[in-house]
């Protein structure tokens, strides 16, 4: 019986060791992120594990954060709208194992405060992208999936 108490935990031992964690964040501070002076472009991506363009489009960040220097990704999980439990997003953390600083923007009522992120953020659409260079003021906002070679496209069009 032991023995088998203990490969039944064993598992869920080693699941929550390993767990990623995302930090939770007020809409101030995504504002400070997208406002601080850096050398990198800001990269962020507004996702949720329920949004299936959202999660397909992914690896294409990690692959960025992996790949480039030169931008600082950060992942914004939208599902504290509906389920304010962290769980969900961790798993999907640990699952797909994510490099990408993860936060979790825990706001309620999207469409009061989605115009401060972006002004023709009317919609609240997910997945949405902000790129930022705050050296140059340039910045470029769409909210839809994108596909191979629109990161590198609207990166290089803020970089100029």
């Amino acid at each position: 019986m032991r023995s088998i108490l203990l490969v039944t935990l064993l598992p869920l031992c080693f699941f929550t060791a390993s767990a990623q964690q995302a930090d939770h964040i007020k809409l101030k501070d995504i504002q400070q992120v997208i406002n601080r002076p850096s050398d990198k472009i800001q990269v962020i991506n507004f996702w949720a594990t329920w949004c299936a363009p959202c999660v397909k489009e992914i690896p294409m960040f990690e692959k960025l954060n992996q790949t480039n220097k030169d931008v600082e990704v950060t992942l914004v999980s939208m599902d504290y709208d509906l389920d304010p439990n962290p769980e969900k997003v961790y798993r999907f953390m640990t699952r797909k194992n994510l490099q990408s600083k993860v936060v979790i923007l825990a706001e309620r009522n999207p469409n009061s405060w989605i115009d401060k992120i972006d002004k023709s953020w009317k919609s609240g659409t997910l997945p949405a992208t902000l790129i930022i260079n705050t050296k140059t003021g340039k910045r470029k906002f769409v909210q839809q999936e994108l596909h191979e070679g629109d990161l590198e496209k609207m990166i290089e069009d803020v970089a100029k």
